[in-house]
């Protein structure tokens, strides 16, 4: 299955959303050191369209994290159609990677720079017994969680704040603005912590998760985790949710990319 240079012509920009099993994957930008969700993305392009690409992304995924709705674009001068870049894409990438949706976009758009929301969603088995079916997908607290107290101090992290305690190594601007930070829980036993924000720091959802964790242990109470917000110490904030529990859901543009209205990628 190849574009084919009979199948050649002006180039265009094509965004494709994603959906990918983050745990056999040292994350979505390219590694030296093991496979990423770019490397195989762009090897799929390579065996359908003959191209040889750099593949842009809205967010970059850590080693291990999910993906429900990643977004990323690439030039191609394969005169496929969208549903061809589907159908071919898929047919080249390995099992956990899949391409859900591919637009035709404007050639100065860019998936990580036009973004202006993104919403990631951490799951928790709260439960006794380990779990199977979720095992690398959900952090498994076999304590139970008071879910109402966790909901509060979550609450207490959104609007505009220095997150550099809730953030791994990095140089600049610390201040971000987080619009909604919510806690639910599941009938089957399951925690769900959302936040959205127009950008976030790295490792921000999971320094944010592992001090809500303690907080709904009694280990931590909402005073202390909203001096960690005051202090602004780098990385003090911990432990960290393992990686295995996060999801990118979805990333907003000011137009629609995939499907109808903002947000794209819905579950």
């Amino acid at each position: 299955m190849s574009g084919g240079a009979d199948a050649r012509s002006e180039g265009r920009r094509i965004a494709v959303l994603l959906e990918y099993d983050g745990t056999a994957y040292r994350g979505s930008q390219y590694q030296e050191n093991g496979p990423s969700i770019q490397s195989e993305l762009e090897s799929a392009l390579r065996n359908l369209t003959g191209d040889v690409v750099r593949v842009s992304f809205a967010g970059r995924t850590d080693a291990g994290v999910h993906a429900l709705g990643q977004v990323a674009a690439f030039d191609t001068s394969s005169r496929l159609a969208p549903p061809e870049f589907v159908t071919g894409l898929n047919h080249f990438l390995a099992p956990d990677v899949a391409v859900r949706d591919a637009r035709v976009v404007g050639a100065e758009f860019d998936p990580r720079r036009d973004a202006r929301g993104r919403l990631y969603r951490y799951r928790i088995a709260n439960r006794a017994v380990r779990p199977a079916l979720d095992r690398g997908r959900a952090w498994h607290v076999p304590k139970p969680l008071d879910v109402p107290a966790t909901q509060r101090a979550a609450q207490a992290l959104e609007g505009p704040h220095d997150f550099a305690a809730f953030a791994g190594a990095y140089e600049g601007r610390t201040t971000r603005t987080v619009e909604r930070c919510e806690v639910s829980e599941r009938c089957d036993g399951g925690v769900v912590v959302e936040m959205e924000a127009k950008s976030f720091l790295p490792h921000q959802v999971r320094r944010t998760v592992g001090p809500l964790v303690e907080v709904g242990l009694g280990r931590m109470t909402q005073e202390e985790l909203v001096a960690l917000l005051e202090a602004a110490r780098p990385a003090s904030a911990g432990p960290a949710a393992p990686a295995g529990g996060l999801y990118l859901v979805r990333v907003a543009y000011d137009g629609p990319v995939f499907g109808s209205g903002d947000w794209n990628g819905r579950d």
